[in-house]
């Protein structure tokens, strides 16, 4: 008996080191990809550039709420925390992208630490606390976008934040004390919120739990929390002369693809399956034989808004909070599993089990034998790196890994699914120069220019003029009256137009067909862009 249990510790032992050399090597990766995007300096992902232009516009005391009907024909659709916080750099750095996606990267790494340290403060197990966070950084989701100039992973950081701070909040004896973390829990929550609008759905998760437990509690902070982001809104509002109202809430009803949704999910599932399973057991034993933590509950929620991931302009990010909450549902499952903490409580589901009472031991043996295993398995499933560089493409050789994307690159979700994320591989020499190549054209067109990417016209010193994907949202909600951006094609008063992605809305891009032609293609970034000039 002593040896088999010996010969148990020892596998579990091999099974975590192998899981956490696994994991190790995709934070490297993760490490790799973050510090060459912070060396690009155009737009990888379509969209940072106005992002930088929102930054770029709070840093000189103005708003990006605007109308989007008058010359530039530029507006924003997100909440304004993230900006306003990456806002300073500009004063000292001026436009670039490398502040706004170091404040992502930075982001993820305070979302890993906080899924740790709760998982170390539930099982006291050190080495899970650690799988844990790197399970978060390995996931794909997580890689594509936390090292962007997007706001999402900053939006997710304050969401785990406020999660881990009120999930033991009514357990706080002082009551000074609980009145701090509550506050600082919904301040969390609020920062969220005005980071990015699906935290909405993490605030009702987290009152939902409250509720349960102190429901009069949770009713007056309730009203409190719905005050002061009322307040903010209603401001932000009265600011903008109600075009906060359009950009940020009418304008991001999409129309709704139901199948991107079903295959986001099936992508979750078969990325994340490893952990999804002893997060959802997680759930179901606070169910039939604990209170519900507030852990659980947010996971539900989380998991939900994968419901959303079907609109146009979402994608596989939309999952990025479930897999926070899965991460730390998991190690709480596998830390208790190897320290032997399960307790069940005599109800009918126990009386139901007693024939079986027997085979408990083995049972809880065969468990435990398995969760390390989880996280190896889970390393497997998510794995994905480049294919060139350095150390990368000895690798590759090594284990026979070739690229299964439209780059050097790596990726074990492949493309089963729309709405899944083309990124993550690193920029080259070629595709900075292919940038200033695109850079040098935009400066040196007569009269206006309009490009898809804002960085070629940030860069050219030139203004930046429309937000294709926000005026397409805004078109399709009867929002953007087109006129005068059409007069000025029309007139052909842009020397340059270039196309990335052809996001404009229909009668925008019917017009630049009828009033110009494509000049020449360049390759950026395995993207081609059309340079279109006056006919």
């Amino acid at each position: 008996m002593k040896s088999s249990s010996s010969l148990l510790s020892r596998f579990q032992t091999a099974a975590l080191i192998a899981a956490t050399i696994v994991l190790g090597f995709l934070l490297y990766v993760y490490l790799a990809y973050a510090v060459n995007l912070m060396q690009f300096p155009f737009d990888y992902d379509q969209g940072e550039g106005f992002e930088l232009v929102d930054t770029i516009l709070f840093s000189q005391g103005r708003q990006p709420y605007l109308d989007a009907n008058v010359y530039p024909f530029y507006a924003s659709n997100y909440p304004p925390l993230y900006h306003v916080v990456a806002a300073p750099f500009v004063w000292f750095f001026g436009a670039q992208y490398w502040y706004g996606r170091l404040l992502g990267f930075l982001s993820s790494l305070v979302a890993a630490t906080a899924i740790a340290w709760a998982v170390q403060r539930n099982t006291g197990h050190r080495w899970i606390a650690l799988l844990s966070g790197l399970a978060f950084l390995a996931s794909n989701t997580v890689y594509h976008i936390g090292p962007l100039f997007r706001q999402h992973m900053f939006m997710v950081m304050f969401e785990t934040l406020a999660i881990v701070v009120l999930a033991g909040v009514n357990e706080v004896a002082s009551q000074p004390r609980r009145r701090r973390l509550l506050l600082l829990g919904i301040l969390l929550l609020l920062a969220a919120g005005y980071t990015k609008q699906l935290a909405a759905f993490t605030a009702v998760g987290a009152f939902a739990f409250l509720l349960i437990r102190q429901p009069r509690r949770a009713f007056f902070w309730g009203i409190g929390f719905a005050i002061a982001a009322g307040g903010i809104f209603l401001a932000l509002n009265l600011i903008t002369n109600g075009e906060w109202w359009n950009h940020v809430i009418r304008a991001n009803i999409n129309q709704y693809n139901l199948d991107q949704t079903i295959g986001l999910y099936r992508l979750w599932w078969s990325l994340h399956g490893a952990l999804i399973i002893p997060a959802a057991l997680l759930v179901l034993y606070e169910l039939y034989f604990d209170r519900l933590s507030i852990y659980s509950i947010w996971f539900v929620f989380a998991v939900g808004v994968g419901a959303a991931s079907g609109q146009w302009g979402a994608g596989d990010s939309y999952f990025s909070t479930a897999v926070a909450a899965m991460c730390i549902l998991s190690g709480i499952f596998a830390g208790r599993t190897l320290r032997g903490g399960w307790r069940f409580p005599t109800n009918y589901l126990t009386r139901l089990t007693r024939p079986l009472s027997g085979l408990r031991h083995a049972t809880a043996a065969g468990v435990a034998t398995l969760v390390p295993l989880l996280y190896l398995a889970y390393g497997v499933a998510t794995f994905h790196m480049p294919t060139e560089g350095f150390l990368f493409d000895d690798l590759a050789r090594i284990f026979n890994i070739r690229p299964n994307t439209n780059f050097a690159f790596y990726d074990s979700a492949g493309r089963i699914a729309g709405g899944y994320a083309d990124i993550g591989h690193l920029t080259t020499q070629a595709d900075i120069d292919a940038g200033w190549q695109i850079t040098h054209i935009v400066r040196e067109a007569q009269g206006s220019a309009m490009t898809e990417d804002a960085g070629f016209s940030i860069r050219a010193g030139r203004d930046v003029v429309g937000n294709p994907t926000q005026l397409l949202n805004l078109a399709s909600a009867g929002l953007f009256a087109s006129r005068e951006l059409i007069g000025m094609i029309e007139r052909q008063e842009f020397g340059v137009i270039v196309f990335r992605g052809q996001l404009y809305p229909v009668d925008v891009l019917q017009a630049i067909a009828a009033h110009y032609a494509p000049e020449t293609t360049i390759g950026m970034n395995g993207f081609t862009y059309i340079i279109m000039r006056p006919r």
